[in-house]
C-alpha cells in the first residue's frame, strides 16, 4: 500500500514538473508567451514561445537518443504542441475581421436530386472541386462530399442516386460571417466545404483549401511589408 502511494506521489511530481516546462501545450508555455506579449504582437510572442519550446524538444530528443526513450516521447509531444499552437494563432490572426464573402468560391458546380454518382464523378474529374452541393431551385438540399462519394461508389456503383448518398444535415455559412467562425465550423463538421447561403439560396462555397490559400497570401503580404519597412 505504501509502495503504491509513493508511486502515485512520484507520478504526480513528474506530471507537475512536466507542466512547468516553458513550452506549449503546457501552462508554463502560455506564461512564457504572456511575457513578451505585453510588448510585441501576440502572434510574434506565440512564435517566440513556440521556437523556444521546439528548441527544448530538440534538446530532449538529443538526450533521449543517448538512452532515455521517455525523453524522445516528450520531445515529440513538445514539438508537435508548439507547432500546432503557432499555426492556430497565425490562422486566427490572418482571418481576424475577414468576412466569408471575401474568400468564398463563386464559381462552382452543383448536383441535383436527379443526379447519379456518375454525374458527380464526371464533375470531379473535369475540375478541382471535391464536394458538391445538391441544389433544387437555388436551395441546398444536401451536400455530397468526396469521401461519401468514394464510399458509395464502392458499395452501390456509379448508377446510384446522389439523393441516397448525400448528407442532409450539414452546416452553412453566410457571406457576412467571419472566416474564423467558418473555419471552426469546418473543423467541427469534419467536412472540407461549407455552402454559403444568402436568404436561403446558395451563393458560394468556402473550403479549407481556400482559407489556407488566403492565409498564405496574407502571410506573404505581411512579409513584404516588413521587408519594405526594414
Amino acid at each position: 500500500m505504501n509502495g503504491t502511494l509513493v508511486e502515485r506521489l512520484l507520478l504526480n511530481v513528474v506530471l507537475a514538473g512536466f507542466n512547468l516546462l516553458p513550452a506549449f501545450p503546457m501552462d508554463a508555455g502560455r506564461v512564457l508567451r504572456a511575457l513578451p506579449a505585453t510588448r510585441v504582437e501576440y502572434t510574434r510572442a506565440t512564435n517566440l514561445a513556440a521556437s523556444i519550446g521546439q528548441a527544448m524538444a530538440i534538446l530532449f530528443g538529443f538526450v533521449g537518443l543517448l538512452g532515455n526513450p521517455v525523453l524522445l516521447f516528450i520531445a515529440l509531444f513538445v514539438w508537435i504542441g508548439a507547432a500546432q499552437e503557432a499555426t492556430s494563432v497565425q490562422m486566427k490572426s490572418a482571418l481576424a475581421g475577414i468576412p466569408v464573402r471575401r474568400a468564398m468560391l463563386t464559381h462552382y458546380r452543383t448536383l441535383t436530386l436527379e443526379s447519379t454518382l456518375q454525374d458527380a464523378v464526371d464533375l470531379m474529374l473535369t475540375g478541382s472541386q471535391q464536394d458538391f452541393p445538391v441544389v433544387r431551385d437555388g436551395i441546398v438540399d444536401g451536400l455530397l462530399t468526396r469521401g461519401d462519394l468514394v464510399a458509395a461508389l464502392a458499395k452501390d456503383g456509379r448508377g446510384a442516386a446522389v439523393a441516397d448518398v448525400m448528407r442532409r444535415r450539414f452546416d452553412v455559412a453566410h457571406p457576412g460571417d467571419m472566416l474564423e467562425a467558418a473555419l471552426a465550423g469546418l473543423q467541427t463538421s469534419g467536412c472540407q466545404t461549407l455552402p454559403v447561403t444568402h436568404n436561403g439560396r446558395l451563393v458560394g462555397l468556402v473550403t479549407t483549401d481556400n482559407i489556407g490559400e488566403l492565409v498564405m497570401i496574407h502571410a506573404a503580404d505581411r512579409a513584404a511589408v516588413r521587408a519594405g519597412a526594414s
